[in-house]
């Protein structure tokens, strides 16, 4: 055969090759493109009901909200678990063939909302039905204290204040009685959730929860355990100067120290053993108004935020505090119940942190991208926040403080921020454990295995012959499952980007004197390089793009644990 003829059909045969798959591409892409079309258009108003109904019913605390919101978590799952649509986004993501980065990215994230719904439909609702349910018995609940009905608040204020042990005993005591109201039914639902995720081909729902999460099962245990490592002798000698306090402050000897003298519930955050009074400078201040005047001076606005949210106490409203997004499209609320402490400024700085991330997703990007890369980089900027309350800078240029005020409890609040991290670090210890061993046998002795892992983790000892469910009275463990190891992930990645604002974007190396009031050029970081990507790219990549570096372990060490 001529050797130019020859040439010229080799050329025309790749070509051909070259089109068929570039035309097996497209044509995979566009079905792609419509299959998203389609899913959006149910999705969009189905999840904004969802939310503004969950909204209502933590408001209201009543049982027609509550239904209402099962009934829209219902039709959600009913989407997500019809098995054409599934086999549909599978054969696409099969193929390989899609190559547009954008449109691979949220075939990424939506085959997961697929496949963990891949089980029969009674067994999505039964779940739907007994989380409801849960939920309400957490919202309605109120611990009897004295033939009397008292609020969490309540009850922490007792614990944060008393010196009486008989008082403190009975307050936390009153509290734990939650436990045994829903043990039972948290096994069940721990039970059903692992029967879901072992449908799916997952060993339980602990695996299975974090692999559909973009996080690696082992990763995340070496992480746990290096973590324990740089935190446990530092624990150990402060935990040695708490004790030696509240000796005193009781009157008891430190042997008889017991879990309702460390001045809240579960020891998970740090008593006030320093001689410093924060809530002293919060009680004649209007925490809202400085929510809103520290987030505007940083050029992210939050007064819509704070239209829209409710933020205090009133009967039947779910005690604790959250953010929501309601539609990706700029309605966000937060739900809290101020007093003016420095534990709820701390609380108000947080969930607005998470407000400001969902408010300033990019509305150009596609619906399905308008969420946090994960959960915990959301977490991340919350505490970032969230540590300012007991900033002595921050509260100095928010007019909380004056500086004379500000030298003399300087030293005293980075004592306190130390003691608080790693007072979180080993509780977070405890909660992650517990929820793995818990999902990996749910059967097994769950008191017991709660006080072993409190006793090693937080040194903390188990009041004698007690054999209680103290493991369901923490509402995460039956409502938010598998999700607490995210905030001490968060706190990593809170560390990490204080210290890459402070040097590139403040140029400010005194980090003890850092603070971002009225600095619009931290905002406008936050939210070009954290907030508007969404979940464009997988976290770690969104971490490394924004500091330099994926995810490390060294600068939460650097921040709290080095001396």
């Amino acid at each position: 055969m001529n050797k130019k003829i020859s040439t010229a059909l080799s050329a025309s045969i790749i070509g051909l090759i070259l089109f068929s798959c570039t035309s097996k591409q497209e044509k995979m892409e566009s079905k792609l493109r419509e299959f998203i079309t389609k899913i959006e258009a149910e999705v969009k108003p189905l999840s904004q009901e969802a939310a503004i109904a969950s909204w209502d019913a933590s408001i209201t605390g009543k049982d027609e909200d509550y239904k209402r919101s099962e009934d829209a978590q219902i039709k959600l799952v009913k989407l997500f678990s019809d098995s054409t649509l599934f086999a549909e986004i599978k054969e696409i993501r099969d193929s390989k063939l899609v190559k547009d980065s954008i449109l691979y990215r949220q075939m990424e994230v939506l085959y997961p909302s697929f496949l963990r719904n891949q089980v029969s439909k009674e067994l999505l609702e039964k779940k739907i039905k007994m989380e409801s349910e849960l939920e309400k018995k957490y919202s309605n609940f109120r611990a009897n204290l004295n033939s009397k009905n008292i609020s969490d608040n309540e009850i922490e204020e007792i614990l944060s204040t008393s010196k009486n042990s008989k008082e403190l005993e009975a307050a936390w005591n009153a509290h734990k009685a939650i436990g045994k109201e829903v043990a039972s039914d948290v096994i069940a639902i721990v039970k059903l959730r692992n029967q879901i995720a072992k449908e799916l081909g997952y060993e339980n729902y602990h695996t299975m929860n974090m692999t559909l999460s973009e996080q690696n099962p082992s990763e995340i245990l070496a992480l746990f355990d290096e973590l324990d490592s740089l935190t446990k002798d530092g624990f150990a000698e402060l935990k040695g100067d708490i004790d030696n306090y509240f000796s005193k402050r009781y009157g008891i000897a430190k042997e008889k120290l017991m879990p309702w003298h460390y001045q809240n519930r579960f020891f998970q955050e740090a008593p006030k053993i320093y001689d410093v009074d924060l809530d002293q400078f919060y009680k004649d201040k209007d925490l809202v108004d400085l929510t809103a005047k520290y987030y505007n001076g940083i050029n992210l606005n939050v007064d819509d935020i704070i239209k829209n949210s409710d933020l205090f106490e009133k009967p039947g409203k779910n005690q604790h505090a959250y953010c929501t997004d309601i539609d990706r499209n700029g309605d966000v609320r937060v739900l809290c119940n101020v007093k003016p402490t420095m534990g709820w400024m701390n609380t108000m700085l947080h969930e607005y942190g998470h407000g400001v991330y969902s408010k300033y997703f990019d509305a150009q990007k596609p619906y399905m991208l308008r969420d946090a890369a994960h959960t915990f980089t959301t977490e991340a900027i919350a505490m970032i926040m969230g540590r300012c309350a007991t900033n002595p800078q921050w509260m100095l240029d928010m007019g909380v403080i004056n500086a004379e005020q500000k030298e003399k409890i300087a030293e005293t609040c980075a004592k306190s921020l130390r003691l608080e991290q790693l007072t979180f670090s080993r509780w977070a210890q405890v909660m992650y454990r517990f929820e793995k061993a818990m999902y990996a046998n749910p059967d097994q002795d769950l008191n017991a295995l709660w006080w072993t892992l409190v006793e090693k983790y937080q040194m903390l000892k188990k009041p004698e012959g007690r054999n209680e469910p103290d493991w369901s009275t923490k509402i995460h463990v039956a409502l938010y499952p598998c999700y607490y190891h995210n905030y001490l992930m968060g706190e990593l990645l809170a560390s990490q980007l204080f210290y890459y604002i402070s040097d590139n974007v403040l140029k400010n190396t005194d980090y003890k004197n850092v603070s971002f009031v009225n600095h619009p050029e931290v905002g406008n970081y936050l939210k070009e390089n954290v907030f508007m990507p969404g979940c464009l790219y997988q976290w770690n990549d969104m971490i490394e793009s924004a500091t330099g570096e994926k995810l490390s372990a060294k600068y939460y060490a650097k921040q709290f644990v080095e001396r």
